[in-house]
């Protein structure tokens, strides 16, 4: 076979305009690599690093008392701009009570996922809460501010509990969704948060979290 003929057929395999897909980056963000945000929380640390069936696990145990804690890890920075998916596993053991970030009932949850993205000095987040009360789907804006916007969705409402329940989402599209624009404005993809808390309801909550990974 010829060397034009070659190139011919790669071109025609390549797909649209010959463009080869890059492959698919992935990075597992453990557990451990989760800080407290010391910007958005309260003095006591309650969550902790444990193993459920030999896999790592992130606990997070609010007692009513306590400040509610948001935990924080940063993402590759090869995927800021180029992130494709998050998929995350998460498991309730205890709803605070009436826990509806999107009201009405208390701003609690018990597991909240924030996707966090950086325009210049402002963050800009979105927030996933696994809910006791409300419709799944539901969104609303929970925060605006100077430095700092946050948008939130209940993913989950009620039970089961005790079981495990994935989810994978596709960051960039995500925040379109909810701060509007086009997808090759969005700004650098930068971190992903966790907060379990019942500090409103003064209400204990308690669930797990695994398997936070990036793809880009």
């Amino acid at each position: 076979m010829s060397f034009s003929m070659s190139l011919l057929l790669a071109v025609l395999a390549a797909g649209d305009g010959g463009a080869v897909p890059a492959p698919t980056q992935r990075a597992t963000i453990p557990p451990s690599a989760f800080t407290v945000f010391k910007e958005d929380s309260g003095p006591v640390n309650y969550y902790s690093v444990g193993e459920d069936n030999g896999s790592p696990i992130l606990r997070g145990v609010y007692r009513p008392g306590l400040g509610n804690v948001v935990l924080m890890a940063r993402v590759p920075e090869a995927s800021r701009q180029a992130v494709r998916a998050v998929s995350w596993r998460w498991r309730a053991h205890a709803l605070p009570r009436d826990g509806n970030d999107c009201g009405p009932g208390a701003s609690d949850s018990a597991a909240s996922v924030f996707l966090a993205f950086k325009a210049g000095l402002k963050l800009m987040v979105v927030k996933y809460v696994w809910s006791t009360v409300g419709t799944v789907g539901a969104s609303c804006q929970s925060n605006r501010g100077w430095f700092f916007d946050r948008d939130t969705t209940l993913l989950q409402v009620g039970g089961p509990l005790d079981v495990w329940t994935s989810y994978t989402l596709d960051p960039r599209r995500e925040f379109v969704k909810h701060y509007g624009g086009k997808l090759e404005d969005v700004p650098d993809f930068v971190a992903i948060g966790v907060m379990t808390d019942g500090d409103n309801s003064q209400s204990p909550s308690e669930a797990d979290y695994a398997d936070f990974v990036v793809e880009w």
